[in-house]
Formats: C-alpha cells, sequence, structure tokens
C-alpha cells in the first residue's frame, strides 16, 4: 500500500477482523431500523473495539454468542465499556436475521409448557372474545395457580383451591386478589365447560371484599387536561399530542390507541374504528382537534416503516407503540406540566374524559355509549364526580344532630 492510501486508511478497518465482510450490510440494517448516522458510525467503532478482544481472545465468527458471553464479564463496570458489548450483541441480532448465525432455540412458552394453559387461551379467545392484553394479565394468575396445585384438574378441590387463594391474600392487597379471583375463576369455568372439573366448582373460590361503586372515579379537572395537552406543544411531540388527545377527548384505552391502524381512521365519514375488549369494530366520531393532531403527525414526524400501525417509536429500533409506551408517553406528559397527582396512567384521561362529559350535560347512556361499557352499571361509577349535583338531590339528615 502505498503512503497516500495508508495516510486516508480507516483505522477501525483494521480492527473489524471477521465482522469486516459483515459491516455494509450492518449499517443498512440499522438504518432500515431508524438509527441516525452519526449512532450508526458509533455503533461500528464500538464494533471494532469488541471484535478486537474477540480476535485477541481467539474466537471467530462461528463462537460470536460464546465470545459476546465472555465478553461481558470484561467489558464492565461503566456505561461506556458495556456499549462495547452491546453492539457486539446488535451485531449479532444481525447476522442471526440475515441467516449467517443460527438462532438459538426460543424457551417454551407457558403454553406451551402447561398445554392446558393453551387450550384455555384459545378457549377464551374463541368462546369468551377476551382481548389479548386482558388475556396476558390473567395469564400471570393462572401460571401461579399451575405452578402451586399441578396442572391436573383433579388436584383443584375446593380446600385446595380456598388454601391458594388465603394464603396469596396475606401477600397481595385486595385489587391485586380481585385480579387473582377473576382469572382463576375465568379458568375454571373452562375446565367445568370440557368437562374436567365438576359444575360448580368455580364457586368454590373465597370471594373477594368488595363495595361495588364505593370509590370516586380518579381524574383530572379540565384545567390540568387542557395543561397536559399544551405540554405537547412543538414539531416533536406532534406524536404525543395526537396520543393525548385520543385519550383525553374520546376516552380510549391505552392498549386501543397503540392498536389503531392507519385503515381505522375513516376521514371521509370523520369517524374512527376502535377494536376494544369486544374485539369488534365500535365507531366513534372524529373530532377536528383529534384528525388534525393525527394528520399533523402522518404528515410531518412520523418515522418510514412497513406497517399499519398509527403509532411508533420515536428512537431506534423503530417498532409499534405498546400498551406500556402509551402509559410512559402520558406519564411524562403530566410530569412535564408540573401536574400534581398520585394517578398519571393513561386510565386517569380516560376517567377525565367521562367526567367532563357528564359535567357539560351528556347522558348516563351517552358516556356509555362512548366508552363502550358493556354494562350501565359501569357507567354509572362516573355519576358520582358532580358534588354539586348530589348536594342538591341529597336528602335532609333525619337524625338527631350532635351536641
Amino acid at each position: 500500500m502505498s503512503k497516500q492510501k495508508r495516510k486516508h486508511a480507516n483505522p477501525i478497518e483494521g480492527r473489524l477482523h471477521f465482522a469486516a465482510p459483515h459491516v455494509d450490510g450492518f449499517q443498512e440494517w440499522l438504518r432500515d431500523r431508524g438509527y441516525t448516522t452519526s449512532t450508526i458510525e458509533e455503533k461500528v467503532r464500538l464494533l471494532a473495539g469488541w471484535t478486537d478482544w474477540m480476535h485477541a481472545s481467539g474466537f471467530a465468527l462461528r463462537d460470536a454468542v460464546d465470545g459476546l458471553a465472555a465478553s461481558a464479564a470484561v467489558f464492565k463496570g461503566k456505561k461506556s465499556r458495556k456499549a462495547y458489548v452491546g453492539a457486539g450483541r446488535l451485531f449479532i441480532r444481525y447476522l442471526q436475521d440475515r441467516g449467517v448465525l443460527q438462532k438459538p432455540a426460543a424457551p417454551p412458552s407457558p403454553a406451551e409448557k402447561w398445554p392446558i394453559l393453551g387450550e384455555f387461551l384459545k378457549w377464551a379467545r374463541q368462546h369468551r372474545g377476551i382481548a389479548e392484553t386482558t388475556l396476558e394479565l390473567r395469564q400471570r394468575s393462572i401460571i401461579d395457580l399451575l405452578h402451586t396445585l399441578g396442572d391436573d384438574p383433579s388436584a383443584y378441590t375446593a380446600s385446595a383451591l380456598r388454601g391458594f387463594m388465603l394464603d396469596r391474600a396475606k401477600r397481595h392487597k385486595v385489587g391485586r386478589m380481585k385480579n387473582y379471583a377473576v382469572a382463576i375463576r375465568g379458568f375454571l369455568r373452562f375446565l367445568v365447560a370440557t368437562e374436567r372439573c365438576p359444575v360448580g366448582r368455580e364457586y368454590a373460590l373465597p370471594t373477594i371484599a368488595n363495595w361495588q361503586l364505593a370509590s370516586v372515579p380518579r381524574y383530572l379537572v379540565e384545567e390540568d387536561v387542557e395543561r397536559a395537552i399544551a405540554a405537547c406543544g412543538g414539531e416533536d411531540r406532534l406524536r404525543d399530542r395526537a396520543v393525548v388527545l385520543l385519550l383525553a377527548r374520546l376516552g380510549l384505552r391505552a392498549g386501543e390507541v397503540a392498536n389503531l391502524k392507519i385503515t381505522d381512521v375513516d376521514w371521509k365519514n370523520g369517524r374512527l374504528a376502535i377494536f376494544g375488549k369486544s374485539q369488534r369494530a365500535e365507531w366513534l366520531p372524529l373530532t377536528q382537534e383529534v384528525g388534525d393532531a393525527i394528520l399533523a403527525y402522518l404528515g410531518r414526524t412520523r418515522p418510514r416503516l412497513r406497517t399499519p400501525r398509527l403509532f411508533l417509536t420515536e428512537s431506534a429500533p423503530i417498532c409499534p407503540l405498546s400498551r406500556i409506551t402509551v402509559k410512559c408517553i402520558v406519564k411524562r406528559t403530566l410530569n412535564r406540566a408540573g401536574i400534581e397527582s398520585a394517578h398519571k396512567g393513561a386510565h386517569v384521561l380516560r376517567h377525565s374524559a367521562a367526567t367532563a362529559m357528564l359535567r357539560r350535560g351528556v347522558s348516563l347512556p351517552g358516556v356509555c355509549a362512548v366508552l363502550r361499557h358493556t354494562s350501565p352499571q359501569m357507567t354509572m361509577h362516573y355519576a358520582k364526580v358532580d358534588f354539586n349535583l348530589l348536594s342538591e338531590i341529597a336528602q335532609p339528615w333525619a337524625g338527631r344532630l350532635p351536641c
């Protein structure tokens, strides 16, 4: 090599070793996933350091997975040192995605580990229409039952079930125990329906103390809702503004926002298709404010990704939003707006939308239709938020006044 060529040679290339033939494809793979040019350059620099250590330690390309585990014990401590292992892990993921390296065998899913659980999940989808997010939550309680009592339904005696629930009641609060009761009772109904348990076994579970409609809905006053929306101003928060408006104006659930598709928006008729817990399309009116926010996000800041989902992450790797991400967006927005509230999840905006509609004179059936409640009793929960109205209709105390 001439002196002129050596002068312009990239020093990183000499440290890539077995990764050198795959670097161009790796960079393109990162670019497709939304990584910026500067981040890609940094990943390649870190990859050079990792492969340089791999080469010096005697690891070849075929030993990349074993070398990754060994390097984790070396590149430990500060975040800047761990970044080398992170680049190596990302490179291995690329090689596995391209078939250069074999993907590791995925651990068995809970449904594969317990076939009876897989049968229940299939039954719940087909015959009960339960949403996937709900099944994910209920699955945790059922797995605990399977771990404790096994997967033989003959072991689910009334005594064993009561003992299981009473033991969990020592560890968990009332809200968690209600979730346990709902999940396991549904599982027992499946076992009864498939003739694996005697009829009525679901009634063996002890009742969890529950005073229906006893609490007041968690909500924000309208001034705080407007402050939260205003906190999503600027070109870099168009996505967050659209998400918050869907929650605060239309009362959507976090999972419903995350699962929205571009084709769910009917621009011609000004409406929005929501696939909630009922698993069927329910149409809501698309207000001008919400429609403008979605259009601004689609036209100006939404990353280019081949997916029908409407909302995507902003940082690499680019992927559709999850229900948890929507909750995090709301929490960050409320913190940014300086709103003091004990509840900062996405559901507090759904409650706020319901209470705002009632205070503006919307009837309970109308609120029930917007929130898509299957039972009017759920909507009646919000009737207690208008304390002025309650004071007008309250009857005088019939007893004696205190001294």
